[in-house]
């Protein structure tokens, strides 16, 4: 299949391959977004009177078919094909000769890689917000069952003060809705249309920006076209940072159960069902998927560092650097939704050990209660400290844990811990994604 800039040469194929890298995989998961982009070109074409109405009919018809292809599995590509957009033209001008030679005017594949990873990036957003928003819910409703089954708090690894199941739940609970304010920032930063940009110039075509927007369902066109290419990248790595901060939170999630599900602290209990074992010792179940989970997070971390610094390193206008961003984008925003539906379903199948998390929680953990004991007989807070500290006054563990709890009773306290607006917060945050979700694919549908 000839190139899109072929200009009779042919090039070196240890060249071809090389440039060429992983986009022939990557961009047959493209190929959905590029066929409907294509469909909102050939329309506004026809708008601006470039092409005729029958000429649009046909070019959609053909589209069309090839999205059909492309859902069906049937559209593939291979190192000759370049990439998505290639491939694309060259088979509408196998099926409708010279037409299909029409559909580029006015168009860069700068434009259409952009277009491509725009939507490919807000429909992953959407599905990584979802992931984010059913993980928060396990754990929701995790905290609410056990709100007031004690556990010990620590600091640096050492017991602390009281705690419970539920004040540990629902603060991953509370980080996660927190981190839904960064996808939805990614998310609107990728509801700009790149469309018509072209190479970063504009072209002498009265293209209308807007009714492509509007056609892809983008909330609003990205107006400088230069800034356009610049931001090839930069919003894609917006999109990895949002999903670096879930992975954050779920790489400690993580290691949080594997700590307190080893014998030693023997405070949570998962389902054997989501154990795998050893090839050699018959006793063991290990929680591997949990240890993934951890591992892949933190390098989802290190992705973003990668799309940083191509980035920094490019001059305005468009480079081929760039093209290097694409799989660490996938890849990333992949790994995390997949991470969150493990630890849902892993959440959801855990269940605490009563006798062991109330067996740990010793008498040290109640130090600062006894301090603040002596504070309220009208001791200064620092002499009742150093009290307590030299065992001048005796440390004793009360009788009644959940009375203990109970009176922590601040805001956010195990004995006030606002599961129900945390819960108010989460089924806002889900009604807004569904109306995301609703608009993006409603007007991708119209398209279609």
């Amino acid at each position: 299949m000839s190139k899109l800039w072929e200009k009779g040469y042919r090039l070196h194929e240890v060249i071809e391959r090389f440039e060429v890298g992983d986009d022939v995989w990557l961009d047959q998961r493209l190929a959905w977004a590029d066929l409907l982009g294509s469909i909102a070109h050939a329309r506004m074409l026809g708008r601006i009177g470039v092409l005729t109405t029958d000429e649009v009919a046909r070019l959609e018809a053909a589209l069309r078919d090839l999205l059909a292809e492309a859902r069906q599995g049937r559209l593939t590509l291979t190192v000759q094909d370049e990439d998505i957009h290639t491939k694309v033209e060259g088979l509408l001008v196998a099926r409708l000769g010279d037409l299909g030679k029409k559909l580029h005017t006015g168009r860069s594949r700068n434009d259409q890689v952009l277009v491509d990873l725009r939507l490919y990036t807000k429909r992953a957003l959407l599905d990584l917000q979802e992931a984010v928003l059913a993980c928060a819910e396990a754990l929701l409703d995790f905290a609410a069952r056990h709100r007031d089954l004690p556990m010990p708090g620590y600091t640096h690894l050492q017991r602390a003060m009281l705690s419970s199941v539920g004040l540990w739940a629902g603060a991953f609970v509370e980080a996660l809705l927190d981190d839904l304010a960064l996808c939805e920032a990614a998310y609107r930063l990728n509801d700009q249309s790149p469309l018509g940009s072209a190479a970063g110039y504009g072209v002498p075509l009265p293209l209308d920006r807007a009714y492509t927007a509007q056609l892809l369902g983008f909330a609003r066109v990205q107006p400088n076209v230069l800034y356009v290419q610049n931001s090839r990248g930069k919003f894609e790595l917006a999109a990895l940072q949002a999903a670096a901060q879930v992975a954050v939170d779920l790489a400690k999630l993580a290691e949080d159960l594997l700590l307190f599900t080893t014998s030693e602290f023997g405070f949570f209990r998962v389902a054997e069902e989501l154990a795998t074992g050893s090839s050699i010792m018959p006793q063991k179940r290990n929680l591997d998927a949990v240890e993934l989970v951890r591992a892949r997070c933190r390098w989802v971390i290190g992705l973003q560092a990668q799309v940083g610094t191509i980035v920094a390193g490019c001059p305005s206008g468009y480079n081929g650097d760039l093209q290097e961003t694409k799989r660490p984008l996938m890849e990333g925003l992949d790994t995390v939704t997949a991470c969150l539906r493990v630890m849902a379903l892993t959440v959801a199948h855990t269940t605490p050990d009563p006798e062991r998390l109330a067996a740990a929680c010793t008498p040290e953990l109640f130090a600062t209660d006894a301090a603040l004991q002596l504070v309220a007989a009208g001791v200064p807070f620092r002499d009742a400290y150093r009290q307590v500290a030299t065992g001048a006054v005796p440390v004793e563990r009360p009788a009644d844990l959940v009375a203990a709890l109970a009176r922590r009773s601040a805001e956010g306290a195990p004995g006030n811990l606002g599961l129900e607006g945390a819960r108010a917060r989460l089924q806002a945050e889900r009604v807004r994604v569904g109306e995301q979700r609703e608009r993006f694919e409603g007007a991708l549908a119209a398209l279609a």
